[in-house]
């Protein structure tokens, strides 16, 4: 009998300072769940959604800025994904993706990520709640993975030199995990070093991300391994690895019957008219959660 208790939903930093480097894994279960289960998802639009959800819990976790808020969204010419977008702040995750069923239908078991998307896009979005500010990458879809997207992200938007690993796997009770690991060498700035954009094949890094391209999609998605355990793994011959607090996961929507009376009373009376049904109903559909909000047209009071 096993009496671990998973080690789900939430996601650990950590640094190598000899190795000037910085990491972070996470881990997604009921969080990942919730999420999927407000829509029918088929399985090759469930297993890029998880991936999705799970890259954004790692890079979101990264913002120092406790409001700040982390959006990944994907553009698309003509594609089978008509959208794909998720988030994250403050431990919280959201996403969906809307598609073309009918050719979906049409391909293979496990469509490629160019069969999906086309001449695809991928923008990552940074909103700080502290300063005002925001900042946007943008990089094709041309390579496997979304996980090489992100990686490239960083090569190329924040020339930070990074690696990506993604895991999904169903257990035996049917429950679906997924984790991923996020590396990075440290920026100039941080601990005095040259611009590393310039330097590309630093020893360190080499080092670094050689061990972490060791990492298997199993561990990072097995629930039975803790991730100090994982970190340990790949880096127990380092003279310190230095574990930065943990974040809890969970699922987030944000469509509160408050937040869509204060959205719908900005629109003047007669536009509410005219979204309203014949009994004077307006209802609001949240495409992440897919709840339902049925809104008397008349019964708002007007935003002055």
């Amino acid at each position: 009998m096993n009496d671990t208790i998973p080690d789900l939903d939430r996601a650990l930093g950590f640094t190598i300072p000899a190795r000037h480097a910085r990491g972070r894994v996470v881990r997604l279960g009921a969080a990942l769940e919730s999420v999927l289960a407000a829509h029918s998802y088929p399985p090759a639009i469930e297993a890029l959604l998880a991936e999705a959800l799970t890259l954004a819990a790692l890079v979101g976790s990264t913002l120092k800025d406790e409001g700040g808020q982390l959006t990944m969204q994907t553009r698309t010419e003509a594609g089978v994904i008509r959208l794909l977008v998720c988030d994250y702040r403050g431990g919280e995750v959201r996403g969906y993706i809307e598609y073309d069923a009918d050719r979906l239908a049409e391909m293979p078991e496990q469509p490629s990520l160019f069969a999906l998307f086309g001449q695809g896009y991928l923008a990552i979005t940074f909103d700080l709640a502290t300063s005002g500010e925001r900042y946007q990458g943008i990089v094709p879809l041309d390579g496997d993975t979304l996980a090489q997207a992100v990686e490239s992200y960083f090569v190329q938007s924040e020339q930070i030199p990074s690696l990506v690993r993604f895991g999904m796997r169903r257990g035996a009770d049917g429950r679906l995990a997924a984790g991923g690991l996020l590396l990075q060498h440290l920026p100039e700035g941080e601990v005095g070093r040259e611009r590393l954009h310039t330097r590309l094949d630093h020893p360190e890094w080499e080092h670094v991300a050689a061990l972490g391209q060791t990492t298997g999609a199993d561990e990072l998605a097995d629930p039975a391994l803790p991730l100090e355990t994982l970190v340990w793994r790949l880096f127990n011959e380092e003279d310190e690895v230095r574990v930065l607090a943990s974040t809890p996961m969970s699922r987030g929507c944000r469509c509160t019957p408050e937040h869509i009376l204060s959205v719908l009373s900005k629109f003047p009376v007669e536009e509410r008219r005219e979204m309203a049904d014949e009994a004077g109903i307006i209802s609001v559909d949240c495409a992440f959660c897919a709840t339902k909000f049925p809104v008397g047209a008349e019964d708002l009071v007007p935003v002055r």
